[in-house]
């Protein structure tokens, strides 16, 4: 834990003898504010991220808030009007604010998965009592999806997809193609017939049964929303980049350094807290860099 920590703190720009890098360094916050992206109401949103605001403000000495926004896109512009300091973004969500100002966050921390992968996958999934057992039973069907700002929820469903031959335009293939407003609304709305499949996201990793070891599944599963075995996967994505835990760029850098080592070393110091923070089982975190996402932010800049 202590090397990640390390190796976290470095990936910050800050020496381990605390020598600031850039400028601001030396400035004070007078409060530490934490975005949080849809996925689940606002209320279990709010309270999954409850534990990692209590440690932030123990650890800062500030008031720590947590901001949950309607849609991403509430998300996005907290973070790019300065009015957010922390998030953990999509690939896709991360590829937006970079594209609109590349000097507004940094990409800090990347999620681990039990096997050591850093990936995930958008799972397209219907009622098992639908008869809907891949996309070629979904002709003329309504398929939900998240979020425009979503990776798993939209982007890579909306590259992936067609390039398998099933086009996304209204009405060519699918019978509706409609957003749900975020990840839960998805689950529950298929799950309750609202709509015939939709898309989420998960690790793909352990039992089906559980909503997969991570990801919004497990989340819907954990919370008695979805009975797993009602569900069945239809299609699945090649591996996504983990999105990434962002930092305001100008915050300063002891703020930056104390807040990436607690994310760092909290599947080791607290597991319960990380796993209602990072919506499931994880191995722990690891520095990452814009470098990871440029594919990313390639094909939101095809679809721009």
């Amino acid at each position: 834990m202590l090397k990640t920590i390390v190796a976290a703190m470095a990936a910050t720009g800050m020496a381990l003898s605390g020598t600031a890098t850039f400028a601001g360094a030396h400035s004070k916050i007078d409060e530490f504010r934490i975005g949080i992206l849809g996925g689940e109401n606002q209320s279990d949103r709010l309270r999954s991220n409850e534990c990692l605001r209590a440690k932030a403000e123990d650890i800062l000495g500030v008031p720590t808030k947590l901001f949950a926004p309607a849609d991403y896109n509430g998300v996005i512009e907290g973070l790019l009007g300065g009015n957010l300091d922390m998030a953990w973004l999509g690939a896709s969500a991360y590829a937006k604010v970079y594209l609109t100002n590349p000097n507004a966050v940094e990409p800090v921390l990347v999620k681990i998965n039990t096997d050591g992968s850093m990936g995930y996958h958008s799972i397209g999934f219907a009622r098992a009592d639908s008869g809907i057992k891949s996309l070629e039973e979904m002709k003329d069907k309504v398929f939900a999806f998240g979020d425009p700002n979503s990776t798993s929820g939209f982007l890579i469903p909306s590259v992936e997809i067609p390039a398998a031959g099933f086009s996304m335009n209204k009405g060519e293939y699918f019978g509706d193609i409609t957003f749900s407003g975020g990840h839960e609304q998805t689950i529950v709305g298929v799950f309750n017939g609202d709509y015939d499949a939709g898309v989420t996201w998960a690790d793909g990793l352990g039992a089906w049964e559980d909503g997969y070891n991570s990801g919004a599944l497990r989340k819907a599963s954990d919370a008695g929303l979805v009975d797993m075995t009602q569900l069945v996967e239809i299609w699945k994505s090649k591996v996504i980049p983990e999105g990434p835990i962002v930092l305001r760029t100008d915050l300063p850098s002891d703020v930056k350094v104390k807040v990436t080592g607690l994310v760092a070393g909290l599947a080791s110091l607290d597991p319960e807290c990380a796993y209602s923070f990072m919506a499931g089982e994880v191995k722990g975190l690891a520095p990452v860099t814009h470098e990871t996402y440029e594919v990313i932010v390639e094909a939101r800049k095809s679809k721009m």
